[in-house]
């Protein structure tokens, strides 16, 4: 596997509603520091790089917390040839051999759901998912009463993580349609998101794809997302262009997976701050992060 180092800076902002952006002003363009090396990744995936990795920093704006900082180190790699399921079990190795007592274990999304709320994620309607977040209870306006994945999402936070941190290490896997992202869609009915994530002890480490090789289909998925931002109230942001280029000349079939380096630490040396896996880095205070929930210090 290459290693490889990528720009810091980019032209294109991402456009996930979940994230936010740091921008670096000019009198032309703005930049945008990363939110991960996502885009350049996959344009040289695209360019026949083969199997890839990058270790290094990435930044989020409006996220400092326990669990959160605007700066963290993450490490993302592709392989070529794999799917999400054979990247779940690379995953796998790796957490024991940064030395986690134990492999994680593999788990539907729709089980572990099920499990905390009794509720299928994928087919429950979403008036069912508004009212179950109501009973929890979570504030909701009656937009977000109508956004399926922003109730999902915060469902998940407030009754599905809790319940995951007792099972330790799980690889959560097969996602529903509304939180796809950029994983590919399963042939079953109703379709099923080929994304997984790693979750210890409650706590999301690492989000990983069986990838999107279509260039419409990767379009569409940003334009699902500005939609969504536009739902939100949030401003629309241009697809990036290069990336969507570089799948149109031809993404070979891959799966790949950004892992928070700090978060991992956080789970293999037991540390109850991410602050602790950053030498130099002070604890934080509370903050508001970009999903729109409060979130206290000691979240």
């Amino acid at each position: 596997m290459l290693e490889v180092t990528t720009p810091l800076l980019g032209r294109y902002a991402t456009a996930e509603p979940t994230l936010d952006n740091l921008a670096l002003a000019r009198r032309a363009a703005p930049r945008y520091l990363r939110t991960s090396p996502e885009s350049a990744l996959k344009r040289l995936v695209a360019a026949g790089a083969g199997d890839i990795y990058e270790l290094g920093p990435v930044f989020r704006a409006n996220e400092r917390g326990r669990r959160h900082r605007e700066e963290f180190a993450m490490l993302e790699w592709y392989r070529v040839g794999f799917d999400h399921r054979q990247l779940m079990e690379e995953v796998a190795r790796l957490v024991v051999h940064c030395g986690y007592p134990r492999a994680p274990q593999p788990l539907t999304y729709a089980a572990a759901f099920d499990a905390a709320l009794g509720l299928d994620p994928h087919t429950a309607p979403t008036a069912a998912l508004a009212a179950r977040a109501l009973e929890l209870p979570l504030a909701l306006d009656s937009a977000d009463r109508g956004d399926r994945a922003l109730l999902l999402d915060a469902l998940f936070a407030h009754a599905v993580e809790p319940e995951l941190a007792a099972r330790g290490a799980v690889l959560l896997y097969d996602f529903p349609l509304v939180l796809r992202a950029y994983a590919r869609l399963s042939e079953a009915q109703p379709p099923l998101a080929e994304r997984f994530e790693l979750v210890i002890d409650g706590l999301e480490i690492a989000n990983g794809y069986h990838e999107i090789v279509d260039a419409d289909e990767q379009a569409a998925c940003f334009a699902t997302e500005n939609a969504l931002r536009a739902r939100r109230g949030l401003a629309a942001v241009p697809p990036d262009d290069d990336w969507l280029a570089a799948v149109r000349a031809g993404m070979p079939a891959c799966a790949g997976v950004a892992l928070g380096v700090e978060r991992l630490l956080m789970a293999t040396d037991g540390l109850a701050d991410v602050a602790s896996a950053m030498p130099g880095d002070p604890s934080g205070a509370a903050c508001r992060t970009s999903s729109g929930f409060e979130a206290a210090p000691d979240v």
